[in-house]
């Protein structure tokens, strides 16, 4: 299953992802991780939650960030949360022109069983038809 949390900018998404990661710890049976483009929020996840800054990596566009996202899911059968905070600034993309990404990552989710949670810069309105669903 896909989550989106989504908002302007400076409306509070990575602190909703961020507790919603840290609140998971307590019930989660497998792993947790934290996906995102800079180590500022290291320190404010909890150490159960596994984080991931992909500039690390340089990942280049939609492909490669689904393809990292894939690999780190490989690592283990023992995952059952995935949070990405700002999948757009990652794949270098606007969120409109990214319907396989979110089409891949619900068939991983589904096969894995995992919920993953993304965030958007932009308002519930400006959400693409596709990406409406996972409200």
């Amino acid at each position: 299953m896909i989550k989106i949390i989504c908002g302007p900018k400076g409306s509070g998404k990575t602190k909703r992802i961020i507790d919603a990661a840290n609140g998971a710890v307590e019930t989660a049976k497998g792993h947790l991780i934290f996906i995102t483009d800079t180590k500022r929020y290291m320190y404010d996840l909890r150490r159960e939650v596994r984080f991931i800054d992909v500039s690390d990596y340089s990942i280049a566009g939609e492909d490669a960030l689904c393809g990292f996202i894939k690999g780190v899911i490989a690592g283990s059968y023992d995952n059952e949360f995935v949070y990405v905070d700002g999948v757009a600034r990652i794949a270098g993309k606007a969120i409109k022109d990214m319907a396989q990404l979110f089409y891949m990552l619900e068939k991983v989710a589904l096969m894995r069983s995992l919920t993953i949670y993304i965030t958007c810069s932009c308002t519930e309105e400006e959400l693409p038809e596709f990406a409406k669903k996972y409200l």
